[in-house]
């Protein structure tokens, strides 16, 4: 990536698990697409209890923004009903891994855009 990854928390306290997981999932990323230029990630809650990021059923956003040339990939994901912040990220980065392998195939040549098919 030419701009380091940047990771921000909002209305949640930082978690050192939360954003080694968030690592992991960026430099999968990578593996599908090595020309990342930049990616920026935020964790949001807005739940009266701030402090603990690993009980199940909190209210979590997640905002996954990948700069690839000429596109900018997005995904806005809300956690699911008993859903805590890790499995939130599965959802989040799962989907932006598909969004990213669409990119990488029609970047190929491999695929039809959906304005052509």
């Amino acid at each position: 990536m030419q701009i380091p990854l940047q990771i921000t928390f909002h209305g949640i306290d930082h978690s050192d698990a939360a954003e080694e997981r968030i690592r992991e999932k960026v430099a999968k990323l990578e593996q599908f697409f090595d020309r990342i230029t930049s990616c920026r990630v935020a964790v949001e809650r807005s739940h009266k209890n701030t402090s603990n990021l690993h009980q199940k059923g909190e209210d979590f956003h997640i905002r996954i923004d990948l700069v690839v040339p000429g596109s900018e990939l997005v995904v806005k994901r809300a956690s699911e009903e008993h859903e805590d912040i890790y499995g939130a990220l599965k959802g989040a980065f799962g989907a932006m891994e598909r969004q990213l392998k669409e990119y990488a195939a029609r970047a190929r040549g491999d695929v039809k855009t959906r304005a052509q098919a």
